[in-house]
């Protein structure tokens, strides 16, 4: 028997969703249909106040309630230092660790030919452009180890060099092909400490 046309549509909408595949659709549908009308009403006001209150840092572009985000607004952090990463998530990953006191760059991305996305379509201009009119000492790129996070960093790396700026990359915690946002606080940490220059 065929599921009804609407739970149907639920579960095509759900399974677009990152990781989230057939099955885990049809479960998470059929779940939501047996909670409570208030809870579904909480869930989708949480889903609509996260889309319209959540803006991006016009310094480091993280997500945040405000802008400058309270990582670029915390004058205790190191001003000199900048740890790029690709995602939000990532940036939320490693600001766990308590080592880091630097403060962050979100590029939006990686660089991936085989998916038509270049460096015009990820924030290195903005990247360059804050390294440029800051006082920046050292770049820590924390892309991803897997083969568009590795392009993306030696890609950064020569023309960040140009700047007569350090860069650094992650060092040894990190698998090889593995996403930074699911690593732990210990295996970010290890890698901070053991950056090396590119």
């Amino acid at each position: 028997m065929n599921r009804p046309q609407l739970i149907e549509k639920m579960v095509e909408k759900i399974k677009k969703l990152p990781g989230i595949g057939p099955k885990m659709a049809e479960r998470l549908s059929y779940h939501i249909l047996k909670m409570s009308q208030n809870e579904v009403d909480r869930l989708v006001d949480s889903i609509q106040k996260a889309r319209t209150g959540m803006k991006s840092c016009s310094v480091c572009y993280n997500l945040s309630e405000y802008d400058p985000c309270p990582i670029c607004s915390d004058l205790k952090r190191e001003h000199n230092t900048i740890c790029v990463v690709e995602t939000p998530q990532d940036l939320i990953a490693v600001s766990k660790v308590k080592d880091y006191k630097g403060l962050y760059f979100v590029l939006g991305g990686s660089l991936s030919p085989l998916d038509a996305v270049g460096p015009d379509d990820i924030r290195i201009d903005k990247l360059i452009r804050r390294i440029k009119i800051g006082d920046i000492n050292e770049i820590i790129i924390a892309t991803d180890t897997d083969s568009k996070g590795e392009m993306t960093a030696v890609y950064l790396a020569e023309i960040i060099k140009k700047l007569s700026v350090k860069v650094t990359r992650l060092g040894y915690g990190l698998p090889v092909g593995g996403d930074i946002e699911y690593a732990d606080e210990v295996t970010i940490s290890r890698a901070i400490a053991g950056r090396k220059e590119m």
